[in-house]
């Protein structure tokens, strides 16, 4: 019985020591397995005065950190009344500030009486004026004025006295400046998009001048560019003689659009691009005409020397020379041959006659040409007017609009074809008519000469005869 005691006794210690071990072991004092019960009472003594250790420390910690939370409240709830009574005393100095304001502005209104019909009048002529600067190439000289035109324009409070003297300066300036030929240095847009600084000449608002080229002005950039299309070599030389003057009077493009006209006239064909707005037709009559011109030239330059041959001709009409037609007609019943011939009045005729016509074809040649190009010219300008007059009815149906601009392509080709037809006939129907005129005076010459030739002939025939 006592040994069953101390068996259950032993075996209670064991459970009672792992289930102490199971408890603290995660703590900071490490437990071991008591041998005894009075050494498992020990650690457990200690084990419960570490914890009570511990407890107190956090105890007093928390209460240390409760104290310094209250602390922080009560500083925090100072500040709040401090802040809300700084928020009073501003709301009563914004309220006190705000009635000044009024007062002060009451008093300035009426105070200043007729002068806000003055500002008024200063903001429009302001307006007005930064619509004049913002177009003005004078501004190009003088940047910044459109902003501060623009800037008074729009300003809603009183200008300041500065801002009076400075617009009123700017108006002298812009008047000034209108009547003045400038020379400066500025930088420039070339054609090609890149900035130049070089000397430019202005002449007033309406025109300015690099070297032989002339300028526009960029609103956006407050620049001069080069226009890209020049108006022409008279106008560029008068703006390189203007550009290398000295001062003095001298003669200078002026245009009263500030460059309107001038861009617009810079945009007129040269005669070049005119042909080739005829296309096709335009260069078929234009080869019609080079070719009836050269053939014409030649002829008449023909025609002057054979005239002039036949004339000294005429003054040695016994001695006939091969190098002409009536030489040549003359020859024909002159010398050993004639003897030959037949003694029939008609055979001689029918000789004169050969002579003559084998004369005519030369004198002639050219003309059946000169007079089928003066009749194709406006023919061929016809057709191609009714191609033009096409394109432009087409580009009508693609495009479902009238727009001029979409029409000027076509109804260009239509006239200029029309205009090139009219080129070649005109001047090629006059060219006709003289050498017309020319060809016949050398052959009445061929026929009086030969009428007088037969007219001997028959005289010697009928001396013969009667002899």
């Amino acid at each position: 019985m006592k040994r069953s005691y101390f068996s259950k006794l032993n075996m209670s210690k064991l459970i009672l020591a792992g289930v102490i071990t199971a408890t603290f072991g995660l703590g900071s004092t490490s437990l071991l397995a008591a041998a005894s019960l009075d050494e498992l009472l020990e650690q457990t003594r200690t084990i419960r005065t570490a914890e009570g250790k511990a407890n107190a420390a956090r105890e007093a910690k928390f209460v240390a950190e409760r104290d310094k939370q209250a602390e922080l409240i009560n500083t925090a709830r100072a500040e709040l009344k401090e802040q809300q009574n700084r928020s009073a005393a501003l709301t009563a100095a914004f309220d006190a500030n705000e009635k000044a304001l009024t007062e002060m502005q009451t008093q300035l209104d009426a105070r200043a009486g007729n002068l806000g019909e003055m500002f008024g009048v200063v903001r429009q002529v302001a307006n007005d004026f930064s619509s004049v600067v913002n177009a003005s190439m004078i501004s190009a000289q003088y940047p910044g004025r459109v902003k501060f035109a623009s800037d008074l324009a729009q300003s809603k409070a009183l200008p300041s006295i500065s801002d009076l003297e400075r617009f009123w300066f700017e108006l002298q300036r812009e008047m000034t400046e209108t009547g003045k030929v400038a020379k400066y240095k500025s930088t420039i847009i070339l054609a090609d998009g890149k900035p130049l600084e070089t000397m430019v000449t202005r002449i007033g608002p309406f025109s300015s001048t690099y070297e032989n080229m002339y300028m526009s002005y960029l609103p956006s950039q407050e620049k001069l560019a080069v226009m890209a299309r020049q108006p022409g070599t008279t106008f560029q030389n008068k703006a390189d003689f203007l550009a290398k003057a000295e001062p003095g009077y001298v003669n200078g493009l002026v245009d009263p659009t500030r460059g309107n006209l001038l861009t617009i006239y810079a945009q007129k064909p040269t005669f070049m691009e005119r042909i080739h707005m005829g296309e096709t037709v335009g260069y078929v009559i234009i080869l019609v005409g080079i070719i009836g011109f050269i053939l014409g030239v030649f002829q008449l330059f023909y025609l002057a020397g054979v005239r002039f041959k036949v004339r000294e001709q005429l003054n040695f009409i016994t001695d006939p020379q091969t190098n002409n037609p009536l030489g040549r007609v003359l020859a024909t019943f002159k010398g050993a041959d004639t003897e030959k011939l037949e003694q029939s009045a008609e055979v001689v005729e029918l000789r004169i006659s050969e002579a003559v016509l084998k004369e005519v074809p030369k004198l002639e040649r050219y003309q059946s040409f000169l007079k089928l190009a003066v009749a194709a010219g406006p023919l061929l300008g016809l057709v191609g007017t009714v191609i033009g007059m096409i394109l432009t009815f087409q580009s009508i149906t693609e495009s479902g609009s009238s727009d001029p601009k979409l029409m000027a392509a076509g109804i260009s080709q239509a006239m200029i074809a029309t205009v090139l037809g009219l080129a070649i006939a005109i001047p090629l129907l006059f060219m006709n008519a003289w050498l017309v005129s020319i060809s016949k005076s050398i052959v009445q010459v061929l026929d009086e000469q030969s009428a007088g030739l037969l007219a001997e002939r028959l005289e010697k025939m009928e001396a013969k005869a009667h002899a």
